[in-house]
């Protein structure tokens, strides 16, 4: 995964409500109807919302006649949970209150 795509993942997830939405869609596809009632927000919030993430493609669109349904897409959410992963913390073993194993 490239650094542009995780920045925009990041920029993504620092919105509270997207971050709820993405922890809601762990479950599986979800009508915007449902996100609507679970968040409390506005369907043009929402909208706004969901476009942010369909854009960094952690959130792909299935649209059924007039409703919109969404799910996780696994392929990115998997690069960015190993890009993630590959990030450590080196630090001087003899430093004064190293938390780092």
């Amino acid at each position: 995964m490239n650094k542009k795509k995780s920045a925009a993942i990041c920029k993504a997830l620092s919105d509270e409500n997207r971050l709820k939405i993405v922890e809601m869609l762990t479950d599986g596809e979800m009508c915007a109807c449902d996100l609507l009632e679970k968040l409390e927000i506005t369907q043009p919030t929402l909208s706004h919302h969901m476009k942010v993430l369909n854009e960094c493609e952690l959130v792909n669109i299935r649209k059924d006649g007039k409703w919109c349904h969404y799910f996780l897409n696994c392929e990115t959410l998997t690069a960015f949970r190993e890009y993630i992963n590959s990030l450590s913390c080196t630090c001087r073993a003899n430093k004064e209150g190293c938390s780092c194993k």
